[in-house]
């Protein structure tokens, strides 16, 4: 497959789609062929990319410069790169700490054809954190999805995309669809509004639970047993969420415009929890506002603009 374009030097072969005939106007853009991926890196996530590639018959090979990481990568039943591969790959994606993406970008771009394209997974980096690659297509493939091993399954989670070159995205769009993966594009210039958002929904989520747990600690429930009882809950408030939308699936003395609950849990709260409660609160009533008669809302108004 040559991949040469005017945007870097990336462009796909079109697949003729199967099963179904595009009619003359259509919109219907065919997919872009498997293209020879190479992963640098083989911890959680390069290894679950990799393993998610291979099942849907990508040619997919993982490059680590040590031989810890090669023999990680055969234990998962991966191959290893060669430097042959790294010369016929059409996309390299770099599965390595953030600090590190600039320093083994300019490495791999003196190793690779112009030809092989640059894709780094981290979500808070813009694409110039690959340098200054001339002719070379680049982009960004962050997956929304918190991967604590190489076995966890990707599928039905959502990768942020960007790229200027529309070839490559097309290349990325593919790999996303037979990931699993749901699929978005970040503009550059929101990228860190956009990575915040992924880090409350998911780091936040932690630090609310931890929270959560504090709150029950002084009432004299044991951590452990707060943790166990909070889980549930937690899953089925994001149930609630997915059945019914972020203000469907709103519950609690807010949504009920109950003050004097929320003004005791001020009261009782530990100070370093009271202001989160607080804040969330607020947050919560601009979602519940619709659905609040004046009175409860203007009381519940007035009690968190003192907090």
């Amino acid at each position: 497959m040559a991949l040469r374009g005017r945007s870097g030097t990336l462009r796909s072969e079109p697949v003729k789609p199967t099963g179904s005939r595009s009619r003359p106007g259509s919109s219907v853009t065919p997919k872009a062929k498997r293209a020879p991926v190479v992963i640098v890196g083989a911890g959680r996530l390069g290894g679950a990319l990799a393993l998610a590639l291979q099942a849907k018959r990508w040619p997919v090979r993982v490059y680590s410069r040590d031989d810890s990481g090669r023999e990680r990568t055969r234990a998962l039943g991966l191959k290893p790169a060669t430097p042959a591969d790294l010369k016929k790959a059409r996309v390299c994606v770099l599965c390595v700490p953030d600090a590190a993406v600039p320093s083994v970008s300019e490495a791999l771009s003196r190793e690779l054809p112009r030809t092989v394209a640059l894709v780094h997974t981290a979500g808070a980096l813009p694409l110039s954190a690959l340098g200054t690659q001339r002719g070379r297509a680049v982009g960004s493939f962050h997956p929304l999805c918190a991967v604590s091993s190489a076995r966890d399954s990707l599928a039905g989670h959502t990768a942020a995309i960007s790229t200027r070159s529309p070839a490559l995205r097309a290349v990325l769009q593919r790999m996303a669809e037979d990931v699993g993966f749901a699929m978005f594009d970040v503009p550059e210039a929101h990228r860190a509004a956009y990575h915040a958002g992924a880090v409350l929904s998911a780091g936040g989520l932690v630090a609310l639970a931890d929270a959560a747990v504090g709150a029950l600690g002084a009432a004299g429930i044991d951590p452990e047993a707060a943790l166990k009882a909070l889980l549930p809950l937690m899953r089925s408030a994001l149930r609630g969420i997915e059945a019914r939308g972020l203000s469907g699936g709103l519950t609690g003395p807010i949504v009920r415009g109950d003050a004097g609950v929320v003004a005791a849990h001020l009261s009782a709260l530990p100070p370093d929890i009271a202001p989160l409660y607080a804040q969330l609160s607020r947050r919560a009533l601009q979602l519940a506002s619709e659905r609040l008669r004046p009175e409860p809302r203007t009381a519940l108004e007035a009690l968190l603009a003192k907090k």
